[in-house]
């Protein structure tokens, strides 16, 4: 009889953008996947792949004690329903109402991934008091004997060490990792040269920043171009609006794509990515960018550093810092060698560490430690 796995995601998109190879990797090697999660359009596809959906009525952006509550006691009854063996909690609604909800059933394993800090911890989105009392919970939660945490870069384990979480209970593991095959290596397109970055459009990656520093460096004769592919996120409150995306576009020349179904189509237009974080836990958008040997701009900071390093792979430049951001992109726009060389890099980087192939051979070894697939 096979181990019955059930993730707990906000939304079922980001489930198929971000976990899908996981989950895949997961039935692969026999166990039961179930995945709870909010459904927008996502659950046929998420069905195909073999996996039971359960719809969760939760809100993805609110932590507020009555919503919270209410999907505590939802992901409960689930739990008593299902009855399932490990339970992998993916970002920090998940973690927090997902521990919580698996309180007092000592036959749940449980495995949180911390995706980052996000949105929650960064700037003045959460409160400092709000932020305070989210540590204090994640201290409480993440200890327990019968829980694993998985994070995805170096920064983000010392944050949940400091938290007093035991070292031998948190493991790095970076994301899904990226389908070596589905992106492959891409010729550069013909000028003028493009930057391209793909992903929300929120303040906290950096979005301002980049369409000002793209202003900067064609006031200063650049000639540069500047594709934005992804949506807006309403419950995100550092979204921006569609209306000052075309603000953007009508005064800078910037190209909004929206939301992009097949990202290779705009690596194939990009000579290299760009990415402004103020914090990633490991940005898909680089790894598939650098699987396509795509060079990249990015700022130094935790996640962005594990793909994009000086030198190596890409230009980083401090966050928050449009002139910095400016000068970058100008320099791998003017440099067409130097562009080849560090896109080889990421391609053979991407490679080595971050394909779903290794990933997935990864969360498998932890999950098989937890709980063995067949019982």
């Amino acid at each position: 009889m096979s181990a019955r796995l059930l993730y707990v995601v906000t939304e079922d998109w980001y489930f198929l953008s971000h976990r899908l190879p996981m989950a895949r990797a997961a039935k692969a090697a026999g166990y039961d996947v179930h995945v709870a999660t909010r459904i927008k359009s996502g659950k046929a596809e998420i069905e195909r792949e073999g996996f039971t959906v359960h719809p969760l009525q939760w809100q993805r952006g609110s932590l507020s004690p009555i919503g919270s509550f209410t999907g505590i006691l939802e992901l409960r009854k689930l739990l008593r329903a299902i009855e399932p063996q490990l339970v992998h909690n993916v970002s920090l609604k998940p973690v927090l109402l997902g521990s919580v909800a698996c309180l007092g059933l000592p036959d749940i394993t449980v495995v949180n991934g911390v995706t980052g800090l996000g949105t929650f911890f960064l700037g003045d989105h959460g409160g400092a008091l709000t932020r305070e009392g989210v540590r204090r919970a994640l201290r409480a939660l993440l200890k327990r004997d019968n829980s694993r945490t998985i994070v995805q870069n170096p920064d983000d384990r010392r944050f949940v060490l400091e938290l007093g979480v035991p070292a031998g209970g948190v493991f790095v593991i970076p994301g899904s990792g990226v389908d070596i095959d589905r992106f492959p290596p891409l010729p550069e397109p013909p000028p003028p040269i493009t930057a391209a970055y793909a992903g929300r459009m929120l303040a906290d990656k950096g979005v301002h920043s980049l369409v000002q520093a793209l202003s900067i460096a064609n006031e200063r004769g650049a000639g540069l171009k500047l594709l934005l592919a992804g949506d807006c996120d309403p419950e995100n409150p550092g979204s921006l609006a569609p209306e000052q995306l075309r603000e953007f576009a009508s005064a800078y020349g910037v190209e909004w794509l929206g939301h992009v179904e097949d990202i290779r189509q705009v690596w194939e237009r990009a000579h290299f990515a760009v990415l402004a974080s103020r914090r990633e836990g490991l940005p898909k958008s680089l790894l598939e960018a650098g699987a396509c040997g795509k060079p990249m701009v990015a700022t130094d900071t935790p996640g962005c550093r594990e793909i994009a390093i000086e030198g190596e792979t890409a230009l980083t430049v401090p966050v928050d810092d449009a002139e910095a951001l400016a000068a970058a992109m100008m320099r791998m726009a003017g440099d067409a060698e130097m562009r080849s060389r560090l896109g080889k890099r990421a391609r053979e980087l991407v490679e080595a560490k971050f394909s779903s192939a290794r990933i997935g051979e990864e969360i498998v070894a932890l999950y098989r430690s937890l709980v063995p697939p067949n019982r």
